[in-house]
């Protein structure tokens, strides 16, 4: 491979990857709640954020997620502990494409400045016809990773 080739070939990997990770980076904050106050820096909260599904159109997922406050947390320096929750619903028409995959991840979002993530994993249960959302934790606690579910059955929308 010729140098003009290797620096086309490097740049489409980086735009790749960046379409890859703004597709999962799509979640708008709805709104969070403080769950203790904080002396010095930013209190304790629970934020919840709305994403769509990035390959199906008219499912809409929501995560809550606790954060750290204090000083570290200031400063996004502090590891958030694995609670969160997760509930998606059909919020339109639900167009599955021509060739879904039996799972895909939907939502990554990093819970510490270190190797700990909030990952969202779209399952396909083709024999009930229904989307299965997993919230995982991507680092072990206590021997086990945190997780909620949530399913959206795949039915008509409105009058159809």
């Amino acid at each position: 491979m010729n140098r003009n080739h290797w620096t086309s070939f490097r740049q489409a990997v980086v735009w790749g990857l960046l379409a890859f990770w703004s597709a999962l980076a799509m979640a708008e904050q709805v709104g969070c709640v403080t769950t203790e106050w904080k002396l010095v820096g930013a209190n304790h909260r629970v934020c919840v954020e709305s994403f769509p599904d990035p390959k199906v159109p008219g499912v809409t997922c929501h995560v809550s997620q606790a954060r750290t406050g204090g000083i570290s947390g200031s400063f996004g320096l502090a590891q958030d502990p694995s609670q969160f929750s997760l509930a998606c619903r059909q919020t339109g028409p639900i167009v599955l494409p021509a060739k879904l995959p039996k799972e895909a991840t939907v939502f990554a979002e990093d819970t510490s400045i270190l190797f700990k993530e909030t990952r969202v994993i779209r399952m396909w249960d083709e024999a009930h016809k229904t989307l299965v959302y997993l919230a995982i934790s991507r680092k072990l606690i206590d021997g086990a990773p945190a997780n909620s579910i949530s399913t959206v059955p795949v039915m008509p929308w409105g009058e159809r």
